[in-house]
């Protein structure tokens, strides 16, 4: 085999080095642009429905608590230590609801982690590819 044919050929394996690593690297990147839209459009549904059920809540809970003052008070508690009951029960509650929905929308939800997986892996094979040769 001449020079010149050993030249095109490095030359020809390193642009489809070049061209499969081009093309990964767009998979990649294709890959993680639609798992981030996936989890950011999850998250959007949960806000959206935190949101509608925080203002359905909020109606039904001054009704309860409303109700529940009354029943307190007609069992014999001051009106205003019934409220403060009432207000403080209620208040635990939100503080262990808002706690749950922080905690499900933390940032690591949204990493794109298979994409992650994928480029980790991409990468060990493209190691293990060079040091093979």
């Amino acid at each position: 085999m001449s020079d010149n044919n050993i030249n095109k050929s490095a030359g020809s394996l390193l642009s489809d080095a070049l061209s499969n690593v081009s093309g990964l690297v767009r998979s990649e990147v294709d890959l993680a642009r639609a798992e981030i839209s996936e989890n950011v459009t999850k998250a959007g549904v949960a806000i959206g429905l935190i949101a509608g059920s925080a203002i359905i809540a909020l109606v039904a809970l001054n009704v309860l608590a409303a109700a529940l003052v009354a029943a307190l008070a007609n069992a014999g508690i001051d009106a205003g230590w019934a409220a403060l009951i009432v207000g403080a029960l209620l208040a635990i509650v939100a503080y262990i609801l808002i706690n749950k929905g922080i905690n499900d929308l933390k940032l690591s939800s949204l990493a794109p982690t298979r994409t992650v997986k994928n480029v980790q892996r991409d990468a060990a094979a493209v190691k293990e590819a060079y040091n093979d040769k």
